[in-house]
């Protein structure tokens, strides 16, 4: 497969996507769990059929120490045993956040778990996570970006 567009010799998605790295870089220096912020990635590009971006996240996640078993369950998050309560909220709000046109959006209730487990720094977070990654998959599937070359760092 041969993407559309070369997005990253464009100078002008080049520019965009610097900005998008940068909120990625500060994300990842909240106190939102590292773990639970590729959980959240894989899910997403999971519902988008974001190919690279799942390339990229399982990658680093596997890196990062994540195991093999979890990596292999996020698509069926709700019937699997190896997440924390925390994990499902921030997955399930994933879900929600990611499929807006399929519904009324996130409910108030599954809002309230997330709430539970996550402060308000850690939930601005969360949310701005959600939206990134997806702003990141569609740019990815529109242009069909190959996915299965990542390498681990590359884009670090």
């Amino acid at each position: 497969m041969e993407a559309r567009l070369n997005v990253l010799a464009d100078p002008t998605v080049a520019k965009i996507l610097k900005h998008f790295t940068a909120a990625g870089k500060a994300l990842g220096e909240t106190s939102l769990p590292l773990a639970t912020q590729e959980l959240v990635k894989i899910r997403a590009s999971q519902i988008n059929g974001c190919g690279f971006c799942l390339d990229m996240h399982t990658k680093e996640a596997a890196a990062a120490g994540e195991t093999a078993v979890r990596l292999s369950m996020v698509a069926a998050w709700r019937e699997a045993t190896v997440f924390t309560d925390a994990e499902r909220a921030a997955l399930e709000l994933t879900e929600q956040g990611t499929r807006i046109a399929d519904s009324a959006g996130v409910t108030d209730e599954v809002w309230a778990n997330a709430a539970k487990h996550y402060d308000e720094e850690q939930l601005t977070a969360l949310v701005s996570l959600i939206a990134l990654i997806n702003s990141f998959n569609r740019l990815n599937v529109i242009v069909r970006q190959p996915a299965g070359d990542y390498q681990v760092g590359q884009f670090g």
